[in-house]
C-alpha cells in the first residue's frame, strides 16, 4: 500500500513498542490519539530463563503479537513503527531510522545489555511486515553531559550518559508546564523509577549530568544492586565466589529488591510490610533513601554556579512505575522537600513521545537521523 493510500484513511497510524526491564508496552496511535496502550508484565522467573537479553526476542515478539491479536489489529495497515532506543554509541536526541548498522550494534550488545536493545529489532520486524520504516526516538544513550561530569578518579574510565532519556524529557516537559515555566528555562531533578532507576539533572533544556544505573552506579532498585563498594566486589571474584559474568548479571538483573526479598515487585514488598515483615520494611527504607541521596547529589549540576543571585530547583520530578507507590513518593518528598516542589508523574506518556517523534518525520518537520 502506498503512502498516499494509507493517508486516505485519515491520521497516520503508528505502532509503538517499548520493551523495559520487566514489561513490554504496546500501543497503536492514529496521529496523537491512542487507539489502545497496553502494558504486558513479565514475571522475573520467566525472564530468568533467558541467559542473554537477545534471547528474549521471540518471547517479547509473542507478547506484542498477543496484544495486537487481542485488539484485532495484527494485520492492520501502518504508516510507521516506533521502538524504544537501545544502548548504542553516544548520540544526539531526536528521531533515528532503524537500519542494519543499528541492529548489528544492538544484537552484539557492543555498548551494554538491556531489554531496550530489543526495541529497534521488534520495530523493524513489524515495519518489514507492513513495508514501512521503523524509528527510535530520544534513545537511552542521548548525551548532553557537561564535560566535568564525565571525570572519574581513574583516567581510563569515563562516566557515560545512559538513562531513560525519553521518559526523563517527557516528564520534565510536563512538570515545566505545571510549574508555569518553559522547559528550556527550568532546572529539574528527575528520577525514572522502574525496574532500573536513572536520575538526571535537567538545566535549561539540557540534561547535564546522569546517574547511570546500567554501569552499576546509582540507587538500589527493583532488580539492580545500585552502587557497590569496588574492593569487596573484586574480592568476591578473586576468591572464585563470583565470575565477571555472574557479577554483571547480579548487578543488573538479580540485585536490589530481588536479592533481598525474592521479588522485583514493589507492590509485593509493600504487602509484606503491611503484615509486619521487618526485612521488607528495611529494604524499602534503603531503596527510598538511596534514590533520595542520588537526586540530592545532582543539586550542584542542576543549579550550576548560581552567580548573580540565588537559583532554586524548579521541581523534583518522579516518574516510572514505582512512582505509583504513594508510600515511596511520600517518603521521597519527606527526604527532598527542602530542594523544591515535587511533581509525581507515574504515567508520563513515553508512548506518545515516541509517536510524536515519528510524526515529526512523517510530516516533514524533522529529518530522521541515520546511524552508521
Amino acid at each position: 500500500m502506498s503512502a498516499s493510500q494509507r493517508h486516505d484513511r485519515g491520521a497516520e497510524r503508528i505502532l509503538v513498542i517499548n520493551p523495559g526491564s520487566t514489561t513490554t508496552k504496546v500501543a497503536l496511535f492514529e496521529g496523537e490519539v491512542p487507539l489502545f496502550d497496553e502494558t504486558v508484565e513479565h514475571g522475573k522467573e520467566s525472564l530468568r530463563a533467558f541467559p542473554a537479553v537477545t534471547d528474549q526476542f521471540a518471547f517479547r515478539l509473542r507478547a506484542v503479537k498477543d496484544v495486537l491479536e487481542h485488539h484485532g489489529v495484527l494485520d492492520t495497515p501502518l504508516d510507521a513503527v516506533a521502538g524504544r532506543g537501545g544502548l548504542l554509541a553516544p548520540m544526539q536526541g531526536g528521531t533515528w531510522r532503524v537500519g542494519p548498522a543499528m541492529l548489528a550494534t544492538l544484537a552484539e550488545a557492543r555498548h551494554g545489555e538491556h531489554p531496550c536493545n530489543l526495541g529497534a529489532a521488534l520495530a523493524r520486524h513489524f515495519a518489514d511486515l507492513h513495508g514501512v520504516e521503523a524509528y527510535i526516538v530520544d534513545p537511552v544513550v542521548t548525551d548532553e553531559m557537561d564535560d566535568v561530569a564525565r571525570y572519574t578518579g581513574l583516567p581510563q574510565i569515563r562516566r557515560r550518559s545512559v538513562f531513560h532519556a525519553l521518559s526523563h524529557r517527557a516528564a520534565a516537559r510536563v512538570a515545566a508546564s505545571r510549574c508555569g515555566v518553559a522547559y528550556e528555562e527550568g532546572r529539574f531533578l528527575v528520577a525514572h523509577m522502574g525496574g532500573g532507576v536513572s536520575v538526571a539533572a535537567h538545566r535549561c533544556g539540557r540534561i547535564v549530568d546522569v546517574v547511570n544505573a546500567l554501569d552499576g552506579d546509582g540507587p538500589i532498585t527493583a532488580e539492580r544492586t545500585g552502587r557497590l563498594p569496588v574492593l569487596p566486589v573484586l574480592d568476591l571474584i578473586e576468591r572464585g565466589l563470583q565470575t565477571f559474568e555472574s557479577m554483571r548479571r547480579i548487578v543488573l538483573r538479580e540485585g536490589g529488591l530481588w536479592a533481598h526479598c525474592g521479588t522485583n515487585d514493589l507492590r509485593e514488598v509493600e504487602r509484606r510490610m503491611e503484615t509486619g515483615d521487618a526485612a521488607a520494611a528495611a529494604i524499602f527504607d534503603a531503596l527510598a533513601y538511596t534514590i533520595a541521596k542520588e537526586l540530592a547529589s545532582l543539586a550542584p549540576a542542576v543549579l550550576g554556579t548560581a552567580r548573580g543571585g540565588v537559583t532554586t530547583v524548579t521541581a523534583v520530578v518522579l516518574t516510572g512505575g514505582m512512582a505509583r507507590s504513594v508510600r515511596l513518593t511520600s517518603r521521597l518528598e519527606a527526604h527532598l522537600g527542602w530542594l523544591g516542589p515535587m511533581v509525581v508523574l507515574p504515567d508520563v506518556e513515553e508512548m506518545r513521545a515516541l509517536t510524536q517523534g515519528v510524526l515529526r518525520v512523517l510530516r516533514g518537520e524533522e529529518v530522521a537521523k541515520e546511524y552508521v
